[in-house]
């Protein structure tokens, strides 16, 4: 039955991934009026492998790591390279288009999954491909960037060191398919924070201001947003196509921009309103080809 199906779970993983780091842009703003984003970003991804390697113990699976240099880069691009890049980009400038410019992830992963992957963009993926593109340009109104354009280099970055991190995750999948999920994730965590940590400790800033909201913040970030997201996010790319999951990640940007409509009262434009409406429309497509892609598989290869 489709709706139990792993790849069913794995767009649903992908749902929960986008609406989580989609709202986080808003609690990211509010955390680091009390933070050095260093400070908050060694926090967040330091605490969140530490919840994970917690978690390991208590199920008692093997602690152990199993392919640490591969771990140790998936760690450097996935957690050192994506999360730094965007601290990196909200000093230099602001957390909204910038933000937003991290989503062009998925049209890197497009690139490089076809000659690194042998994942070809087909048919109806075209039509998405173009209203994604389309949607991010009306979100981000390229005409008028204003002079962050150093920090929307830096967000750019992060989306290409993402993008890196997936075809690497991707051909781990492929090498060693007996990989443990949490083990993954908890690693390339550890791994990928400690030059956060590093950058945190060097780089001066204000003392930290334990308000209740920073604390929930750095709770939700190290949890739900690192922690939960990461291990949901490499449950869906074990299970989906590179540039399908990466697409529908794009769910993310347009979660952002309600959020901020809703909790800080920064209401989008008419552009804004748009590049929402044909982002929803290319994921609708996505989703329409993978649930058909599923129903021409083996009902019972679909339920491995």
């Amino acid at each position: 039955m489709p709706w139990s199906s792993n790849r069913f779970r794995a767009f649903m993983a992908l749902l929960l991934l986008s609406i989580l780091w989609g709202y986080n842009w808003v609690v990211m703003k509010n955390a680091l009026l009390d933070s050095g984003p260093f400070q908050f970003g060694a926090l967040r991804t330091f605490l969140g492998a530490i919840c994970l390697l917690g978690l390991i113990i208590v199920t008692r699976r093997p602690i152990r790591p199993r392919e640490v240099p591969t771990l140790i880069v998936l760690g450097l691009l996935q957690t050192s390279g994506f999360t730094g890049l965007i601290i990196w980009a909200l000093v230099e400038g602001g957390a909204g288009k910038t933000a937003v410019l991290t989503y062009t992830m998925p049209f890197w992963v497009m690139i490089m999954a076809w000659p690194l992957l042998g994942e070809k963009i087909q048919g109806s993926q075209w039509l998405a491909a173009l209203l994604a593109v389309m949607g991010l340009l009306f979100i981000l109104d390229p005409l008028h960037l204003g002079t962050d354009q150093f920090s929307m280099a830096l967000a750019v970055l992060a989306g290409i060191s993402w993008a890196l991190a997936v075809m690497l995750a991707k051909k781990l999948h492929h090498r060693a398919p007996g990989l443990d999920l949490l083990s993954l994730t908890a690693w390339q965590m550890l791994f990928g924070s400690l030059p956060i940590v590093v950058a945190a400790l060097l780089i001066p800033a204000p003392p930290i201001d334990w308000t209740p909201y920073f604390i929930g913040a750095v709770v939700f970030n190290a949890v739900f947003c690192n922690a939960l997201a990461w291990l949901l996010w490499l449950y869906a790319l074990h299970r989906l196509e590179a540039g399908v999951a990466s697409m529908v990640t794009l769910l993310a940007p347009v979660i952002g921009v309600v959020a901020d409509w809703w909790e800080l009262e920064e209401q989008p434009g008419t552009g804004e309103l748009w590049g929402m409406l044909l982002i929803v429309t290319s994921l609708i497509i996505i989703s329409a080809r993978g649930m058909k892609k599923h129903q021409q598989i083996d009902p019972a290869m679909a339920q491995e």
